[in-house]
């Protein structure tokens, strides 16, 4: 953010937020520390203390004139231009200026971030010139990014690779070109919206975690100074001015006593101590650690670092690189994932199956299996586990576990929307510029292809003054992709089999990893239930995957098993949203043993299941996914595993799920 004349609410007057302040402070005093992620809830004051930050920053001596705010005082990291002007015997002229903060929008493109071939220029006069991007302005400075966890991949990568190397390179349009591109990662997210990347999250030096003020006192407080700087903005900077000078005297003499702190060995020894314990990956973390001590330790005045101090900086610099900590993405989900039921136990403590079920259930499995032509009627299975009288039971959700990454193959379609599941192609501006095309569709510019196609004609060619002719026929435009959410239709099986061995306790625990990775992706969702004679659309689709969470946990499972009921009614609610947005990309993620025993006509009920399948197979935009929750026990019918056959859709076990070993299951969506 460069100074554009915008009143910034003081960072002295904020309240409430005082580790958060302190993170900031940190990388202001020491930009090794390499940065801060600052994770909360809305409206926590995140954007706010972070914009306010530049007010308090030193000026740094930079070459005058230069895109990349190159120091004069260090030609190794100079970019060509300044690089030249020494190798020529001329001097430098330097100025003093602010450490800039430079914000990055999430819906910034790639070429606005990394730079790009300055077009006017080459037209003109026949040769490349680089135009640099937000990562050159950046250059020893602040990238500051708004909602971090939302950028595409693509950025993400970018971001990445000048993190780590200091450098911004560029290979692309026919230009090779590198800068110095040393940045302060500042990024701001609300963990609802989706987790980081681990590779990105590591480089982040420090991450405060925020939350609401609870004292009431404090937060009348709040809203009585907002709304003196929203009556007059300039009279509340200035009855703060004399606590943000202050401030930034302090901050400097925190700066200038840094290179005198030292840590001794036992301070060394405490922070490694301290990495093990938590598990974390790599080095990172330890030098981080010290790094952080030691600028605790000038920010309180001190020249020797103190065992507070390091545990301060852990406080700061472990809890986002602590391995096999969850950090869930919805508070309530994880609050009942954290404590689920022991095995054997239900939330509305009902009486037990009868102890004979497990000898019970074999025996009528087996008598399913001599049965000709009914090779799913096995509701028996459902009678065996209901106690007398009981109809319905609740079962309580199982233990959610993170879900690996859902990629998806690129399709040729051109689609529109928005979301972080799966990679189309779109005719917006907006996207990973991929390859070339003649068709015109919204004048978003190829220069490199154009050229490529214009130069061979230069020589027949009147050029009226410019260096390269360019005829309509040249003109060649970006084909660009993005990616997009889909719409997850859950077709759950709430039979009575479903009780056998605490299946719908796992099932419901499955389902609701991946309804938290729908939401992370910006996925619509939508719940179906069959159960007795008839299948029931429970939520149809909506963004609202907190909908989709309660209904979950209150489905109940009693009664026959009506799969072909399911299937028909998915296929409907499918074909009904494709009709509303034929941009969608519907999946039907099936979870059943495929034991149905119940049908909607004349057909035995697993002839009728195997037409309903053929139906949906044969509609391509509908892809189908089978999650078999069938235990292997005395007999295993593989029923499942022959409706995803049929289906021409993928197969999973529920076991697989729960290992970790699946949900790459929606790749291929």
């Amino acid at each position: 953010m460069e100074n554009t004349g915008r009143v910034v609410y003081p960072f002295t007057a904020i309240i409430g937020q005082e580790k958060l302040q302190t993170g900031l402070v940190l990388n202001a005093i020491n930009p090794k520390i390499n940065g801060i992620l600052v994770r909360g809830e809305k409206g926590t004051a995140k954007s706010t203390a972070v914009r306010a930050l530049a007010a308090l920053l030193p000026e740094i001596e930079a070459v005058s004139g230069c895109p990349y705010n190159c120091n004069p005082g260090d030609p190794a990291r100079m970019c060509e231009s300044c690089r030249a002007e020494i190798s020529a015997g001329r001097a430098l002229e330097t100025k003093l200026r602010r450490v800039q903060v430079i914000d990055l929008p999430v819906s910034a493109t790639e070429d606005r971030v990394v730079g790009s071939l300055d077009f006017e220029y080459a037209i003109k006069h026949g040769r490349p010139r680089f135009e640099p991007g937000l990562l050159a302005r950046a250059n020893r400075g602040i990238l500051y990014i708004d909602e971090v966890n939302l950028l595409d991949d693509h950025i993400v990568d970018v971001l990445l690779d000048a993190a780590a190397m200091g450098t911004n390179v560029v290979e692309r349009e026919g230009i090779s070109f590198s800068h110095p591109a040393e940045i302060i990662l500042v990024g701001t997210m609300n963990p609802e919206e989706g987790e980081l990347r681990p590779q990105l999250l590591d480089r982040f030096g420090l991450c405060v975690q925020v939350e609401g003020v609870k004292d009431p006192g404090m937060r009348a407080e709040i809203v009585k100074r907002r709304e003196e700087f929203d009556a007059n903005p300039l009279e509340f900077v200035s009855r703060w001015a004399g606590e943000e000078q202050k401030l930034k005297e302090r901050i400097a003499a925190a700066r200038h006593l840094l290179p005198q702190v030292e840590a001794s060995r036992d301070m060394i020894d405490l922070a490694v101590r301290l990495c093990l314990q938590e598990n974390v990956a790599g080095h990172r973390a330890d030098i981080a650690l010290i790094t952080t001590a030691l600028t605790l330790a000038a920010w309180h005045g001190r020249t020797e670092v103190r065992e507070e101090d390091v545990r301060e900086a852990a406080e700061l610099v472990l809890p986002h690189r602590c391995r096999n900590i969850p950090r869930p993405p919805l508070e309530q989900a994880e609050s009942r994932g954290e404590q689920p039921e022991p095995p054997g136990r239900e939330s509305d403590a009902r009486p037990e199956s009868p102890p004979e079920y497990e000898p019970k259930e074999r025996q009528e499995l087996g008598k399913n299996e001599r049965r000709e032509g009914e090779r799913g009627a096995n509701e028996d299975e459902t009678n065996a586990v209901l106690p007398a009288g009981a109809s319905e039971r609740v079962f309580a959700i199982g233990q959610p576990f993170a879900v690996r990454k859902i990629a998806k193959e690129r399709d040729r379609v051109l689609r529109q929307g928005s979301g972080r599941r799966s990679r189309t192609r779109t005719a917006s501006r907006a996207g990973r510029y991929v390859r070339s095309t003649t068709q015109r569709r919204n004048d978003d510019l190829a220069f490199d292809a154009t050229v490529r196609s214009a130069a061979p004609c230069q020589p027949y060619r009147c050029k009226k003054g410019v260096a390269l002719a360019i005829e309509p026929g040249d003109i060649r435009e970006k084909v660009r992709e993005k990616r997009i959410g889909n719409l997850l239709l859950f077709v759950v099986d709430a039979s009575g089999s479903m009780g056998a061995r605490q299946r719908m306790v796992e099932t419901k625990g499955a389902i609701l990893s991946l309804l938290l990775d729908a939401y992370q992706k910006r996925d619509k969702i939508g719940l179906i239930a069959f159960k007795g004679n008839a299948a029931e659309v429970l939520l149809p689709p909506t963004n609202s995957v907190e909908m989709g969470q309660k209904l979950l946990e209150d489905l109940p499972t009693g009664g026959k098993t009506p799969l072909s009921a399911g299937l028909c009614k998915a296929y409907e609610a499918a074909k009904t949203f494709l009709h509303k947005d034929p941009n969608i990309s519907p999946l039907l993620i099936i979870v059943s043993d495929g034991k149905g025993n119940v049908s909607m006509g004349t057909d035995k009920p697993w002839s009728e299941v195997q037409k309903m399948a053929g139906i949906i197979q044969k509609e391509e935009r509908i892809k189908t996914l089978v999650i078999d929750v069938e235990n292997d026990g005395f007999v295993s019918l593989g029923l499942a595993r022959e409706l995803a056959q049929a289906l021409g859709g993928d197969y999973y076990k529920l076991d697989d799920l729960k290992a970790d070993e699946l949900v790459q299951a929606v790749k291929k969506v």
